[in-house]
């Protein structure tokens, strides 16, 4: 018995991924369950004792072993204390006028909490967009300074939570500033900030060269925050081309609704603003508010708008009527409907976490770490 007993660890040591325990107890024991891992044409085991099975495929590596910590964590997504809540998001034309755009601002807010919103969006350069070079940097200011502690005053007197993004906040020197999304609660404080990672250096076709590296600081962290509309994913403008921010946002850090505040040119926006912001939806299953510039802002530039807000399918649910009107969209976040879309097309049980290490693995696939987080502890061919 003691000799069949040691051939069939021996076996299952070839045959399957071993995981050590965890003392939190949100951690999971692997030992009940086997999972199947592909590795071109070998196959793998994880033996869990979680009752989903997720088939991972790994290509182009090649060794014959490998070994390192474990970990296997389970959470749940955030828990909403009803099932639906209203949101606006604000189109305007933003100038070089500070006060001007705050007095926009200050008008939308009224409309946002005339129509129930716990929530508005306003687009990216809210407060300010430059006529000159130069401006924009001038009038940089960090996030305690008198502009933006203008609109913190402003979500405390309307009691409704404030996305502005971007804020022209000043950089590590004179000479740049950092194109930050910024958070505030309705009690008028900060709740999070977000500098946008992705910058606009584009010769859009037939339009004109951006440089936006050459006067901003790009940001590195990925940052969410809980609002009592859902959990905020939060992005700026031309983050929206890169999906692997939004699979982070959702999968990483649990994201319900993504923000996109924006100024798209009226050339790429025609060409993509729509089918982008329905892609981000529907790939990560979120809500997707974009708030947009939209319009004339000065004799060289001028914004796409369409502020649109979209659900977890992917259907347009808030829209203005006119396309550079200055206005609000407002929707009701379903959060029933995130959980029926995620339930019914459930792609995060494909999702795994990546590998990487000094041995030179190749990335695993895509993150969750709302269902699952793992780090391999060995793996032996069979």
């Amino acid at each position: 018995m003691k000799t069949n007993q040691n051939n069939k660890d021996k076996n299952a040591k070839r045959k399957q991924i071993l995981f050590s325990q965890l003392a939190s107890p949100k951690d999971l024991f692997l030992s009940n369950q086997t999972m199947p891992f592909c590795l071109h044409n070998y196959r793998f085991f994880v033996k869990l004792n979680s009752n989903r099975t997720l088939p991972c495929p790994i290509r182009h590596a090649r060794f014959t072993s490998l070994t390192v910590q474990s970990r296997a964590t389970i959470s749940s997504e955030p828990a909403m204390a009803s099932n639906s809540v209203r949101v606006a998001a604000a189109q305007m034309t933003s100038i070089n006028d500070l006060a001007a755009n705050f007095a926009t601002c200050s008008r939308l807010v009224k409309e946002a909490v005339a129509e129930g919103a716990k929530l508005v969006c306003f687009p990216e350069s809210f407060s300010f967009i430059a006529d000159k070079d130069g401006e924009s940097v001038n009038i940089a200011e960090p996030l305690d300074g008198p502009i933006m502690q203008q609109y913190c005053s402003l979500a405390r007197e309307s009691g409704i939570w404030l996305s502005l993004g971007g804020f022209q906040e000043r950089g590590s020197d004179d000479a740049h500033l950092r194109n930050t999304h910024v958070i505030i609660d309705d009690c008028g404080s900060i709740r999070s900030s977000y500098s946008k990672i992705h910058l606009f250096d584009v010769d859009v076709p037939g339009g004109r060269v951006y440089k936006e590296s050459s006067f901003t600081e790009p940001g590195k962290d990925i940052v969410s925050v809980d609002s009592p509309v859902g959990r905020l994913g939060l992005s700026v403008c031309y983050d929206l081309r890169f999906p692997e921010l939004y699979q982070q946002l959702r999968f990483q850090h649990k994201a319900q609704i993504l923000l996109v505040p924006s100024a798209f040119t009226k050339i790429t926006g025609q060409a993509h603003w729509e089918i982008l912001l329905r892609a981000r939806a529907i790939e990560t299953q979120c809500y997707v508010i974009a708030a947009a510039q939209a319009g004339k802002h000065n004799d060289k530039r001028e914004s796409y708008g369409d502020t649109l807000i979209i659900d977890p399918w992917g259907t347009v649910v808030g829209r203005l009527p006119d396309r550079i009107s200055t206005g609000i969209a407002v929707a009701d976040i379903d959060f029933s409907l995130i959980d029926s879309v995620r339930a019914k097309i459930p792609i995060a049980k494909c999702l795994v976490s990546p590998v990487s290490l000094a041995t030179g693995l190749p990335h695993v696939g895509h993150v969750h770490p709302p269902l699952l987080e793992l780090e391999l502890v060995s793996i032996c061919i069979l």
